[in-house]
């Protein structure tokens, strides 16, 4: 697929950036701002935005640096039971290690981590005493009384006044979590309940990105936004309070409707005035809709979102992560946006990869895989396994081969260096197959690549992968997985095994 801008990220980072201070400003400079979806590496903005930085909240926050500190907010149950951030294949906790060190890169001031929801787990004792170690303050909240439906007791000392104030100096305070659930509303309520105790007129706001009220309820962005969250069994809907307050339509997502009635009472109690917001879009800073410049672009990258988590989502299932309902979600809703799965080209290109080693190895035993990648200028290369390489590990090699001009027949990897790594995993690891997946296959490059000019060059043109689509015949192995995810690529796959063993080494 030939690269397509549809999005103005300065436009959007300019109009983002003035609407927040706007915010400040109507709260008598302190303002409590909670950052929904991912606040660094917004892969899923960027892929339905073409043009979109997915670290523009970054940049944003960098703006305001001076203004704005964050409290970064992570659930204790999430910490016990290990939640993982697909995206990364990292667990919340270190995923929160992660972000303190990416905020400290960017020069941003991080306030506090707060553990949400804190019963004595002994998983969130352990990652108090390391964060504490390390010199940062950390505070824990337990859930607060009396919620979700006694507001008096909710908003009052038995309530939120139960849980520690976190002392803040600066305009902005931003709230975040590494995924959802990890109780960034309730401490941004939390706060303001202090804040008012103490005289102090703050006010609350949240940065949204998607769904993105301006589009229609079903344009693509917003469809993949709710594919985006089907196991959360998330909907974009009307904004009928939007409505009914404005005479204006709007999108907004329906865990925002449910929760807006109890949110404008506790906003009302703690403030003792009538709530400043009538309507979840009213609460939502979101100027992404301003930002798009070509519609067409991004409704079609929108739709190719579609087809991705359609297969995500069945791979989920067939290894046992989520329900046939979310399947079948994810397909209504890739039909409603008029997408299949072979609308995504490297689909039929890598089941034609399968099918061509199944006759070029007609009468052997096993487990034919197949590979494809879309090149940035629209080219795309094949690969299949072999007793050497697993699939995506020859794929990656013809892209980088035909990316450097490095004829077909030259060998980028040393026979000395694969017969040893082989070597390694079948009689020193003990490992069923000593074909190499697509980590051992990078490592064995980059070490070629010290005395070998090809392999040099090949290694020079990986980083020219970053953001091509890539599809699997088979279920990458966790090495593949891995090197696939290393490189950047946007990968999918057949919801099918590449090995009869029921445990992947």
């Amino acid at each position: 697929m030939v690269t397509k801008i549809g999005f103005d990220n300065a436009k959007y980072l300019r109009e983002q950036s003035a609407e927040i201070l706007k915010r400040v400003n109507l709260f008598h400079n302190k303002l409590y701002l909670e950052f929904g979806g991912k606040l660094l590496f917004d892969y899923h903005a960027a892929r339905v935005l073409p043009g979109f930085d997915p670290n523009v909240k970054m940049q944003l926050l960098q703006k305001l640096k001076d203004d704005a500190e964050i409290i970064l907010c992570i659930c204790a149950g999430d910490i016990e039971k290990r939640k993982m951030r697909a995206d990364f294949g990292v667990a919340y906790d270190a995923d929160t290690l992660r972000t303190l060190d990416d905020f400290r890169e960017w020069g941003l001031f991080v306030r506090a981590v707060l553990i949400t929801r804190f019963e004595e787990q002994p998983g969130a004792i352990s990652f108090r005493n390391q964060l504490e170690r390390r010199g940062i303050q950390v505070v824990t909240h337990r859930l607060t009384r009396g919620y979700p439906h006694d507001v008096d007791t909710i908003v009052s000392p038995e309530g939120y006044g139960a849980n520690p104030f976190i002392e803040t100096e600066r305009p902005i305070v931003v709230v975040t979590g590494p995924g959802p659930g990890s109780g960034k509303l309730a401490t941004c309520l939390g706060q303001l309940y202090h804040e008012h105790v103490r005289g102090v007129r703050a006010g609350y706001a949240k940065f949204e990105t998607f769904p993105i009220w301006s589009l229609p309820l079903d344009h693509p962005v917003n469809v993949a936004y709710e594919s985006a969250t089907c196991e959360l069994r998330d909907a974009t809907v009307m904004d009928r309070f939007h409505y009914d307050a404005y005479c204006e339509h709007s999108v907004n997502y329906s865990r925002d409707m449910e929760a807006f009635p109890l949110v404008q009472r506790i906003l009302e109690k703690i403030t003792g005035t009538t709530a400043i917001y009538r309507s979840p879009t009213d609460m939502s800073v979101n100027r992404a809709g301003f930002g798009i410049t070509d519609d067409a672009v991004v409704r079609e990258a929108a739709k190719q979102e579609l087809i991705r988590r359609w297969f995500r989502y069945a791979c989920e299932y067939t290894i046992g992560l989520v329900n046939r309902e979310t399947v079948t979600r994810a397909e209504e809703l890739m039909t409603r946006a008029g997408a299949t799965k072979n609308d995504r080209r490297v689909v039929v290109e890598a089941e034609r990869a399968a099918q061509e080693g199944i006759r070029l190895n007609k009468g052997n035993e096993g487990i034919f895989c197949g590979a494809a990648i879309e090149l940035n200028d629209g080219t795309i290369i094949t690969g299949n396994n072999s007793p050497l390489l697993h699939a995506a590990s020859a794929l990656i090699l013809n892209a980088v081969k035909h990316l450097a001009g490095i004829p077909p027949e030259i060998h980028l990897l040393s026979p000395a260096i694969t017969e040893s790594v082989a070597r390694l995993k079948r009689d020193v690891f003990a490992g069923r197959s000593p074909s190499l997946d697509l980590e051992e296959t990078l490592i064995s490059l980059s070490i070629g690549a010290a005395f070998n000019p090809s392999a040099e060059a090949a290694v020079e043109k990986l980083r020219e992968l970053r953001g091509c689509e890539l599809h699997l015949t088979h279920m990458p192995s966790p090495g593949d997985s891995a090197g696939l995810r290393k490189i950047g690529v946007n990968v999918t796959s057949n919801p099918a095994f590449a090995s009869k063993y029921l445990f992947a080494t």
